[in-house]
């Protein structure tokens, strides 16, 4: 079994209820959800939208593989009604899943980068991580999560 913590956004409809769907189906496919932070109010990042996101944190454990995850993910974002995934521009969604980190793995292929790449620069990834696991390390910068939302 391994710890995953993911990343959940939607900025369009019943945020709530779009997130709570999420968290559903991950339980349902990928394993037991361990904590889940409470949702949060963000801005758009990286696009221009009058849509404020809900965003949340969770972490999950799971006997699925890193891309045997990514792939459940991407499944699941499909069936909620995500038609494109982003690839360096975004827009407007009703559910994004984003794997944050895996273990302490280091990983970097063409299908997925762990720990994710961004998520230390972006404060609605970070805060809710750092309420349901303040004293995670990132496995690269070395810090905890606690550590990085008080630096964003």
């Amino acid at each position: 079994m391994a710890t995953a913590y993911l990343g959940l956004g939607s900025n369009l409809g019943d945020k709530g209820k779009h997130i709570a769907t999420a968290v559903r189906l991950l339980s349902e496919r990928t394993g037991r959800i361990l904590a889940l932070s409470r949702l949060y109010e963000s801005p758009p990042w990286g696009f221009e939208s009058e849509n404020e996101f809900a965003n949340a944190a969770l972490a999950l454990e799971t006997e699925l593989t890193p891309l045997e995850l990514l792939d459940t993910t991407q499944d699941i974002e499909r069936k909620m009604g995500r038609v494109v995934k982003s690839s360096g521009s975004y827009c407007d969604r009703t559910i994004d899943i984003d794997i944050l980190l895996y273990e302490a793995m280091i990983l970097c292929t063409d299908r997925i980068s762990l720990p994710h790449p961004l998520m230390h620069e972006r404060r609605f990834v970070v805060v809710p991580l750092s309420e349901i696991a303040p004293t995670l390390m990132h496995p690269v910068l070395g810090k905890t999560f606690a550590e990085l939302a008080l630096s964003l």
